[in-house]
């Protein structure tokens, strides 16, 4: 009986020297180069996708996601939902569905919606695949080569990879504790419209911003929607966090402003029920709501029925809100537990923002420490951010800042990671004061409060929600220690 031969190795299992595999890699690239679409010279990662396979390892403390903590989700109500699902739906939940998304889920989009006061046609709502795909497919509807885009400075990290894969033309204006200047928006909008050019969207996250944590005073809100109906200009109002308040009174969102005239709105239920689920959504004017769909079943034909389904039994029970509430009084501990945690390990020459809610604070350093650099040494300590860079589309703007999310992990290991980053920004501080002999502090920055006094019109109440606080020095401690 002859011997049993040993199978062969599949293709795709076969090991390569490292040599090979560089070798390989380089002559592929070469060999594709002229196949290459345009727009793939202009395409960026992102930050937050590139760190998520060092940041999955259990070791490493990761500030740098914008994830909800799952695990606050009760594992007796997943089962029981899915078993309801299994038992009486499982043949629609695994079929097909509709381009723009079930009718009942459109239905509790806008229950959703009117927990902010907002009141949309559930025939305005298409059902996307996550936020970040209605992002997506805005720009895609909207944006040609070269045309204008508007958005804050610093703004969501995920949008500047949409933007430059589509080649837009980004004009960043700069925001400050009441959110984006709205007089240099207009200034810009003159500009423009000098040069003969209208832009095709003003993109913000008006509330809780991402990355910065701050919210969009109610004057500025009430004027970006004014100079939105003089110019005819759409903005996009994206709102991820809205309902995500630990403390302040909120502000009205800008599409119950405008009504959805001129306001596109993006939502998303990755950050009050699962990110894994990937459901978000887009309220439209009907013209532009065609186009989107039309964008969306070249992309992937309907968002997941499966999902769906689990979101209707979800919000069939009426219980969501309970859920959220109880987010809240958990992420308010987390947030206050980062900032005790900065105040006690980062440098008296660094300021961070202090949010009425949301998921991120944003903290600069002294202009000399590029946090870009400063992520590979605060990896060696297994603890993880996103440089201030990835959330400027010049990637040259803000890398002494960096975004921190507090919601992904409780108290301890906030402190524990802010530690970490502590640390390393220490060693920084230190070896910039023997290489250059400065070691006289500088004056520690005076507190910016959220809405200038000076500004006729900025009512208390308006007050952003995301101050920015230096950090007071401590007695019996050594500078930058």
């Amino acid at each position: 009986m002859p011997e049993p031969q040993d199978s062969p190795t599949p293709p795709v299992e076969r090991s390569l020297p490292a040599h090979r595999r560089a070798h390989q890699t380089a002559r592929d690239l070469e060999r594709y180069a002229d196949l290459f679409a345009e727009r793939t010279r202009v395409m960026r990662s992102s930050a937050m996708r590139d760190l998520m396979a060092i940041t999955a390892r259990p070791e490493v403390i990761s500030l740098a996601g914008g994830q909800a903590d799952t695990s606050t989700f009760p594992p007796q109500t997943f089962a029981a939902q899915m078993t309801r699902i299994a038992q009486e739906s499982s043949a629609e939940a695994l079929q097909y569905g509709p381009t723009e998304g079930f009718a009942a889920m459109k239905v509790a989009i806008c229950g959703v919606m009117a927990a902010e006061g907002m009141a949309p046609d559930p025939e305005d709502v298409i059902v996307t695949t996550g936020g970040q795909q209605a992002i997506d497919l805005i720009t895609k509807t909207l944006v040609d080569p070269g045309d204008p885009v508007i958005c804050e400075a610093p703004t969501y990290p995920g949008a500047v990879p949409v933007f430059s894969s589509y080649q837009a033309e980004v004009h960043q204006i700069e925001a400050d504790g009441q959110g984006i200047k709205v007089d240099e928006l207009e200034a810009l909008l003159d500009r423009l419209e000098g040069d003969g050019r209208r832009p095709k969207f003003i993109y913000s996250v008006p509330t809780f911003q991402n990355p910065a944590g701050v919210t969009l005073s109610g004057q500025r809100r009430r004027r970006l929607v004014e100079l939105a109906r003089e110019r005819e200009v759409l903005v996009v109002e994206d709102n991820p966090y809205g309902l995500l308040r630990y403390e302040g009174e909120p502000q009205p969102p800008l599409y119950l402003l405008d009504g959805g005239d001129y306001v596109i709105y993006v939502g998303t239920l990755s950050k009050i029920l699962s990110p894994g689920i990937r459901l978000g959504w887009a309220v439209a004017p009907p013209p532009v709501m065609e186009k989107m769909a039309l964008g969306k079943q070249a992309t992937d034909l309907c968002t997941s029925t499966l999902a769906q389904y689990f979101a209707l039994e979800y919000f069939s029970e009426d219980r969501w809100r309970s859920y959220v509430d109880s987010l809240c009084d958990i992420y308010r501990s987390r947030r206050d537990a980062m900032l005790e945690a900065l105040e006690r390990h980062f440098p008296e020459q660094a300021t961070w923002t202090r949010p009425e809610g949301g998921m991120f604070i944003w903290a600069t350093l002294p202009s000399y420490i590029d946090t870009s650099d400063l992520l590979a040494k605060a990896l060696g300590e297994n603890v993880a951010f996103v440089p201030g860079a990835a959330a400027y589309v010049d990637g040259q703007t803000g890398t002494s800042s960096m975004r921190l999310n507090f919601s992904g992990f409780d108290e301890d290991r906030i402190r524990e990671g802010i530690r970490r980053i502590g640390k390393v920004v220490s060693e920084q501080i230190d070896l910039y004061q023997t290489i250059t002999g400065e070691h006289k502090l500088p004056e520690p920055k005076a507190r910016q409060p959220a809405s200038d006094p000076a500004a006729p019109g900025v009512a208390d109440e308006e007050a952003a929600g995301g101050d920015v606080v230096p950090l007071r020095r401590r007695e019996g401690t050594q500078p930058g220690k």
